[in-house]
């Protein structure tokens, strides 16, 4: 059972430091460590005494009798939201580390971004991931409903890369009086759909448009508000199934370095999310079905916070990277709870923004 506790300064500086040393050294933190390598001016015992308050709620545990103590989950998230800051933390310089032959990449996006994904590996000691920006195949150029039979609308879109997507749809969703000039009404109708919805989407994101405001549909086409709205989310559906976005990974042989991933059974685990169940770890980094809602922030999963049994032993943080105002792709780094945050989160942040300014 934990007890809840407001952590004071003096708790605060000794999680801290507890979080600090045992990142850097994978080894349980006594109060003699403390006392040794932290100007801590208070007893040994005092540190004891706080170290046990810290365990109580849940912050520490001590992974087997008289040893000392270990972050929890709790713990790290603690530290993350309380004692680093990560809005003013030093900005990584990731700039140092792109040389000529990656600049020459410009307009290769695939070998662009797999060389970016190993220099994440490689600064990290991590799992890096990159996904592949989709802002290119994302922008409506043009749309038009046409009749292919006498119950059936067919919609062809191209979008700006003149790709072309189709979608079948049913003419009753019209609601138009079946009668003897139905295929002239119904050609007539699609017509000026077609010209009314051009001039409205042109230039969406097709990720985006279902979301748009209609609720000030003048009356000519009030009487289609349904058919739109259907058509609207239908296109944004088969858009999202018919595009996965491929994530670029690098780094796994660096992360089974570490002690956490002694355990064979664990990079089993993990190894085969990677490799065979990218579709359940896609939406952790870059959640296509929520990007209207998206985030600057870095997002910090830790321990049992991801969703996934499989990557509850680790820690994720991701962040966007931006075409103009718009999330392309995330870059996200997957390590052991025992991760140095702030400096990852600079790094993950970093990269980030170079891709953002290289789009």
């Amino acid at each position: 059972m934990t007890v809840q506790i407001t952590l004071n300064e003096r708790h605060q500086k000794i999680l801290q430091a507890t979080v600090k040393h045992y990142i850097a050294t994978a080894e349980p933190v006594g109060s003699k460590t403390l006392i040794n390598e932290y100007d801590f001016t208070i007893s040994s015992a005092t540190i004891r005494n706080v170290l046990g308050k810290l365990e109580k709620a849940g912050f520490l545990y001590q992974p087997y009798t008289s040893a000392g103590r270990i972050p929890s989950d709790s713990g790290y998230r603690a530290y993350v939201d309380q004692l680093i800051n990560i809005k003013n933390s030093v900005k990584f310089p990731f700039n140092k580390f792109v040389d000529s032959s990656i600049k020459n990449s410009y307009g290769r996006y695939e070998i662009l971004f797999q060389k970016i994904t190993n220099i994440l590996a490689d600064l990290s000691g991590c799992i890096a991931l990159i996904t592949l920006p989709q802002i290119a195949s994302n922008i409506l150029y043009h749309l038009q409903l046409l009749r292919v039979a006498d119950d059936k609308i067919m919609l062809v879109m191209v979008i700006d890369n003149y790709q072309t997507e189709s979608i079948l749809l049913e003419t009753n969703q019209l609601k138009i009086p079946h009668d003897d000039n139905f295929n002239d009404v119904i050609d007539r109708e699609l017509e000026i759909l077609s010209n009314f919805l051009n001039h409205k989407l042109k230039g969406e994101f097709i990720t985006k448009i279902s979301n748009l405001d209609w609720s000030e549909l003048n009356e000519d086409f009030y009487i289609y508000a349904d058919f739109i709205n259907n058509l609207l989310t239908k296109i944004k559906t088969n858009y999202r199934l018919s595009n996965a976005t491929p994530i670029l990974i690098q780094g796994f042989s660096k992360l089974v370095q570490q002690p956490e991933f002694s355990h064979i059974e664990q990079v089993k685990i993990l190894l085969n999310l990677l490799e065979k169940e990218q579709d359940q770890l896609l939406p952790l980094v870059f959640n296509v079905t929520d990007i209207d809602h998206s985030s600057s922030e870095v997002n910090i999963r830790i321990g049992s916070e991801n969703p996934l049994e499989s990557m509850q032993f680790c820690s994720l943080i991701s962040a966007y990277y931006y075409q103009g105002e718009y999330p392309a792709g995330s870059v996200g780094i997957i390590g052991p709870t025992r991760m140095a945050y702030e400096e990852t989160i600079a790094l993950v942040q970093s990269t980030a923004n170079y891709l953002s300014q290289t789009l």
